[in-house]
């Protein structure tokens, strides 16, 4: 993906969405249900980009090569 400014959004529908600056085209959305916001007492969007800057330092890490790729199984935690 070429180099470019993202913005992270909150949507009218109240998902949070990671896009370009420059284009309305989502690369990411988040929903959280309605017993998350509670749980987060409001502060949903501050955990949104929490979840969304790891997710691009890890995709950072991926294109650079810091991190091996597995041809295997996958197990998600």
């Amino acid at each position: 993906m070429p180099t470019a400014f993202l913005e992270i959004v909150e949507l009218p529908d109240g998902r949070i969405a990671l896009r370009r600056a420059e284009d309305e085209e989502t690369l990411v959305t988040l929903e959280f249900s309605a017993d998350a916001r509670e749980f987060l007492q409001g502060q949903h969007v501050e955990v949104a980009k929490a979840m969304l800057s790891a997710g691009l330092q890890m995709a950072g890490r991926l294109v650079e090569g810091e991190l091996p790729e597995s041809d295997g199984p996958r197990v998600l935690h």
